[in-house]
């Protein structure tokens, strides 16, 4: 008899929800809605989760440190099944700190967190930090500027800051590319030319990054190096860029912004790589669905949550599920964020202190969870397996 089907199969999903201005972070059980922890930070903080979903990585720009959550989901793969293990969810005592904490990374068991003030990232092991022993390895990105550091195989890809142009005493000066450090952290080869890098994701094996002039493309190339390649916008695309990239983990394609009011589906081995989708109105945020993998669900500020079929790039279905909540004003403005949270996509509503629920299937409200404060950054993780 299979094992799997000897014990009792449970699903478990719990969401992570950041206060807009409160430095203050709550779990919530979704299937009842309650809450199951409150985490006092230092600092107002931006969510996110590892790539196991056991670590929520609350990361407090203002405060120069990142906090970690134990999420208290872990999730193991038996070959023919999983294992799930819940237990409570904790605010570890241990913090990473540095000035400006930004960008973080996740990519297996390396977490990458770039501090834009010091010009330095620092690459640290989940499993180190769930261990209490969270050993940090600096990273040098030769300037403070708006970086990130991605991992890739036993080399580090890293922005680029233009130090030549003059830059106001609290600004950060541009970003003109990318350049790959090996093993040594010394550099190889030449920097690879991304005016203003901003945006990264990985799909697959490759890594994206976004900029002035195109997609730049990062691959395994052979006996440990990288290739880079820039996907250009061409002239049969509008004047725009794509400055937030999402990857997809079960086919090899990228979504990005595109400007405002349209995302762009990226194919890196395609003859015509880009393939826009116009939005109604303008975007206030966007995700892939991991598990129904022609998914992706946008809320625009119109208050409308579009399901776009991915292989066909059409909008196949909006719903109502928010007022508007209009981009026009400061960009730290409380907006709503969504996560996909296995049949289901969870969004804050800061407005009305909701996290609402929609069911995938139908593409409707089902529920909403009362949240103090003003709800704002959430990550969901769970999933389904084996209880022993």
């Amino acid at each position: 008899m299979n094992p799997a089907f000897a014990e009792e199969e449970k699903q478990t999903w719990r969401l992570f929800v950041a206060d807009h201005t409160a430095p203050i972070a709550r779990s919530f059980d979704l299937m009842t809605g309650e809450q199951i922890g409150e985490f006092r930070l230092k600092g107002y903080a931006a969510l996110a989760a590892s790539s196991s979903g056991q670590t929520i990585f609350a990361i407090q720009s203002e405060a120069d440190t990142v906090e970690m959550i134990k999420s208290g989901v872990a999730l193991s793969d038996h070959g023919e099944h999983r294992d799930l293990e819940t237990s409570e969810a904790a605010l570890l005592p241990t913090a990473l700190d540095g000035k400006r904490p930004v960008h973080a990374v996740m990519r297996g068991d390396d977490v990458v967190l770039f501090y834009d003030r010091e010009g330095k990232a620092k690459l640290v092991s989940e499993e180190g930090i769930l261990e209490g022993k969270p050993s940090e390895k600096l990273i040098d990105a030769t300037a403070p500027h708006h970086g990130v550091a991605v991992p890739m195989g036993r080399n580090m890809l890293v922005s680029v800051p233009d130090t030549t142009q003059e830059t106001k005493a609290d600004e950060l000066p541009p970003r003109l590319g990318l350049r790959v450090l090996g093993e040594s952290g010394a550099q190889v080869g030449d920097v690879a030319p991304c005016t203003a890098l901003h945006g990264e994701a990985f799909s697959a094996k490759l890594v994206a990054f976004g900029c002035e002039e195109g997609v730049l493309i990062a691959r395994p190339g052979k006996e440990q190096t990288v290739q880079l390649k820039m996907l250009e916008y061409g002239d049969k695309l509008p004047k725009g860029k794509v400055t937030t990239l999402l990857g997809s983990k079960a086919m090899q394609f990228f979504l990005g912004n595109y400007g405002e009011d349209k995302i762009v589906l990226i194919d890196p081995d395609s003859t015509e790589p880009y393939r826009l989708v116009d939005l109604p109105t303008r975007r206030i945020d966007f995700a892939l669905d991991p598990a129904r993998v022609k998914n992706a669900y946008v809320l625009t500020e119109d208050g409308q949550l579009h399901l776009v079929d991915i292989l066909s790039g059409e909008i196949t279905t909006s719903t109502s599920v928010t007022e508007p909540y209009s981009k026009d004003g400061h960009w730290r403005d409380p907006r709503p964020r969504l996560a996909v949270a296995g049949d289901q996509i969870a969004i804050t509503d800061p407005r009305h202190s909701l996290v609402r629920i929609i069911d995938i299937a139908t593409m409707k409200k089902v529920r909403a969870i009362p949240v103090e404060g003003q709800p704002f950054s959430v990550v969901a993780v769970g999933g389904s397996g084996a209880v022993h």
